[in-house]
């Protein structure tokens, strides 16, 4: 029997799940016997550790630690550990193989894995960490949105008993995620998934942490440190305030009373934003709270009583919890990496647990192309041309055509941009890839240019500009993958 697993991949903490000998997703504890693991990297006695210990070590010495670099995946940020530089893929590598050495000491070597990423991840992002799951040496096929993988398990655990309209809330240590989903048994299919890529659990306490220290300065006339009073500490101060209205702070013998409600009301512009997208996803879904039949939590952040309560104001009922909220995401992955997996190191059983299972994802940006249009008060001008639209069903592929501008054009831009929405204005799109494909010479105007793009199931994109005439295309594929430099370079690190 093969190992499929799943891993939430989150900004602060991490879990794995697998289908077990009795068919089941299972959460696999790692080596502490935690169900969750810490998504910090540290170098401690010059030994590169992950996880709990790792997690210490950042709460009090950030210049030898490392985390929420799951905040930068994609980007060209990097972390310094030990006066060295280490981008947001190589540290999510090194969590990564920590969680692998864990699965395969306890349940053997993993066939395949699926890893889960924020539903408005970039594309930069999602192939971050596909490269991140490789560095790690998983073999990583497929990616999923974390709100569709907690409502494959949601959809799992109703045994078929769901069906309706739904929606999935999903907030964790450093995103906020919500889907509107329809359910029939075990037949899941997302009508529009939105998200805030930087807000979570983590800004909560940052947010707590600026209370605390204006209460401290107003009590002693001292500025806080963060050697004083370190973010684990407040984090679990938040965690207090969780389940009592009130909590007393210790810093060198100072009490500092913080109640819930004086918490509540320091992230209210944090909770706002949160309401706001979840307002826009139902409008993108066109549909209404009274047609939304539950709402499912996941992430741990939404333990947080005002969390409960945004999303009770705003869908009109209590959101309910069938699973310990930070394990979903990842009881999902298994069932999604077992579902699309061929089948053949499954067992009887575990194939007939995924065997209902059906999945159907949407695009959650739009993409286009820079054209030239026409317009009465502008005359010709650079416009942004949608070629695949924002909630599209995947995997998808469309095909638009333009033509040439002018008599001897002799090349053409091709430019992909991205956009939350459906963006005609070429400044306010994000322009992810520019590149030029020469023309036949002596041509007159108006030669055909076929301009195809694709959405995979990774919600990659593909694209293909072709000069139909005379059969010249180029031909792009998102992907950022470094090849063996950075291969050596994390297996150094994860040994140092």
């Amino acid at each position: 029997m093969s190992n499929y697993v799943g891993i939430d991949l989150g900004t602060t903490f991490s879990a794995v799940a697998y289908i077990d000998e009795s068919g089941r997703p299972s959460i696999l504890n790692n080596d502490r016997d935690d169900n969750i693991t810490p998504s910090c990297v540290a170098k401690i006695k010059g030994e590169i550790v992950v996880g709990e210990r790792a997690r210490r070590q950042w709460g009090n010495d950030k210049k030898n630690a490392a985390a929420r670099f799951k905040r930068d995946m994609g980007s060209s940020s990097t972390h310094k550990i030990g006066g060295k530089e280490f981008t947001p893929t190589e540290l999510s590598a090194a969590v990564l193989k920590k969680i692998k050495s864990d699965v395969e000491d306890k349940v053997g070597e993993i066939e395949e894995a699926v890893i889960t990423i924020p539903a408005n991840f970039s594309q930069e992002a999602r192939d971050a960490t596909m490269e991140a799951g490789r560095l790690a040496g998983l073999n990583v096929k497929y990616i999923i949105n974390e709100p569709t993988a907690a409502a494959l398990y949601y959809a799992y655990q109703s045994d078929g008993d769901l069906s309706g309209t739904y929606v999935v809330f999903d907030l964790g240590g450093g995103t906020f995620d919500v889907s509107v989903i329809k359910v029939k048994g075990q037949d899941v299919e997302v009508v529009a998934s939105n998200g805030l890529h930087k807000l979570g659990g983590d800004d909560f306490d940052k947010v707590l942490w600026q209370l605390i220290s204006e209460k401290y300065k107003e009590e002693t006339g001292q500025d806080l440190t963060e050697e004083d009073f370190p973010i684990n500490d407040v984090e679990e101060e938040k965690k207090s305030l969780s389940g009592r209205k009130r909590t007393t702070v210790e810093i060198d013998r100072d009490l500092i009373d913080v109640t819930r409600l004086e918490f509540e009301e320091s992230i209210s512009s944090l909770i706002a934003q949160i309401e706001m997208m979840c307002e826009t996803t139902l409008d993108e879904a066109n549909v209404s709270p009274e047609d939304i039949s539950s709402v499912f939590l996941a992430g741990g952040s939404t333990r947080i009583p005002c969390v409960v309560d945004c999303a009770k104001k705003v869908f009109k009922q209590d959101p309910v919890s069938t699973v310990n909220v930070d394990e979903v995401v990842a009881l999902g992955a298994c069932l999604y990496a077992a579902y699309k997996s061929d089948g053949a190191g499954l067992s009887e059983i575990q194939k007939k647990s995924v065997s209902k299972l059906n999945v159907s994802e949407v695009t959650n940006e739009c993409f286009g192309t820079i054209s030239v249009g026409f317009s009465e008060s502008k005359g010709e001008d650079l416009v942004n041309s949608i070629i695949i639209q924002k909630g599209e069903s995947i995997p998808c592929s469309v095909t638009k055509t333009y033509h040439t501008l002018f008599d001897g054009q002799s090349a053409i831009d091709c430019t992909i941009t991205e956009s939350k929405s459906p963006e005609t204005n070429p400044r306010f799109v994000k322009v992810i890839h520019e590149q030029t494909l020469d023309l036949p010479p002596d041509r007159p105007a108006g030669q055909e240019v076929e301009v195809t793009y694709s959405y995979d199931e990774n919600q990659t994109m593909h694209a293909v500009f072709k000069d139909v005439s005379s059969g010249k295309e180029l031909t792009w594929s998102f992907s950022k993958a470094s090849g063996e430099s950075t291969q050596s370079e994390i297996d150094k690190f994860l040994v140092d």
